[in-house]
């Protein structure tokens, strides 16, 4: 079976070409589009479908950094362990420590200017941590990668944590 880079027949690195990865995945939709088999056989429907939703699929991920370093790791045989290996360096440790206090000050004061200014330093987190996972996929060192990209789970799912205590305290 085709992996989501051979689907769009982009290399297989972390660093994508994003208007090559737009023009595939349109050139995959138009293909399989439901249009286009309305006088064909259930079963070509169905397969029609489950092209589009494949496509669909490995666009989302693709198109995440996030996703894509993951799938990166998976591709390349590095289990990420995320049920079990939540082991992180220290630094990264005593990090999320201040952050989630920050995050609780922010929300018991209703203190939005603390919320944006911790929202921000998380996104430069994310983004230094993206660079870094990218770097270690491209050359090739999946087996290193996989540990900036749990970081990234930390990372994306407080950002996430932020943005509920935005909605909570704007509500």
């Amino acid at each position: 079976m085709q992996n989501h880079f051979d689907l769009f027949h982009l290399p297989q690195r972390f660093t994508v070409d994003t208007a090559a990865l737009e023009k595939a995945y349109h050139e995959v939709q138009n293909q399989a589009h439901p249009d286009k088999f309305t006088q064909a056989s259930g079963a070509e429907k169905r397969v029609a479908m489950q092209w589009a939703t494949r496509a669909n699929e490995a666009y989302k991920t693709l198109k995440n950094p996030f996703r894509r370093a993951a799938y990166l790791c998976e591709l390349n045989g590095v289990d990420l362990q995320t049920e079990s290996n939540t082991s992180m360096p220290r630094e990264f440790l005593m990090q999320q420590m201040e952050w989630r206090e920050a995050l609780d000050d922010a929300k018991a004061a209703k203190d939005l200017a603390a919320l944006e200014a911790l929202q921000q330093t998380v996104r430069e987190a994310r983004r230094d941590q993206t660079r870094a996972a990218g770097d270690l996929l491209d050359a090739a060192q999946y087996e290193a990668a996989a540990l900036t990209v749990r970081k990234l789970m930390f990372l994306e799912k407080f950002n996430a944590e932020i943005g509920d205590v935005f909605a909570l305290i704007e509500a």
